[in-house]
């Protein structure tokens, strides 16, 4: 029988494998599974949405220079939809730039995502008499999940 269990990286996992290995069970098979590059894409799609967008504060410049673009036409030459629509792209174009600096000024090196550790998945090959003792070690140990096959 096999029994697998995940657990977040901790003290708790080592105290685990070892009372399995006291019990004399020597299948243990640990994989720790690493968290994916925390890169940084600009367009943020519908599958994948980092919440790091670079377009939040060239939109909101975007508008707020395009109005004060269009009020101000009124007085210019070109008339005020040429000169918000340069306002707008001016407002767009300062707003991507600053969120660029300010992302690429970040440490780029940071393996772990906010909030998150990496996990370690076992596989422990039991006897069937032995399953209720490992299962029970494991819940002990606080295990995020626990499944078995036969």
């Amino acid at each position: 029988m096999q029994i697998y269990a995940t657990f977040e990286y901790s003290t708790r996992l080592e105290i685990a494998i070892t009372k399995l290995e006291k019990m004399g069970i020597s299948e243990i098979f640990a994989v720790p599974l690493d968290n994916g590059p925390e890169d940084i894409e600009i367009f943020d799609t519908i599958h994948r949405s980092d919440g790091k967008s670079l377009l939040s504060k060239g939109m909101i410049l975007a508008v707020f220079f395009s109005v004060i673009g269009a009020s101000r036409g009124f007085k210019l030459h070109w008339g005020p939809i040429i000169w918000g629509l340069i306002g707008a792209a001016f407002g767009f174009i300062l707003g991507f730039c600053i969120d660029l600096y300010i992302h690429s000024k970040k440490p780029k090196n940071r393996k772990a995502l906010k909030g998150k550790t990496s996990e370690v998945i076992i596989i422990i090959n039991c006897k069937n008499s032995e399953k209720r003792d490992v299962e029970r070690i494991l819940w002990e140990q606080l295990a995020v999940g626990v499944g078995k096959t036969e």
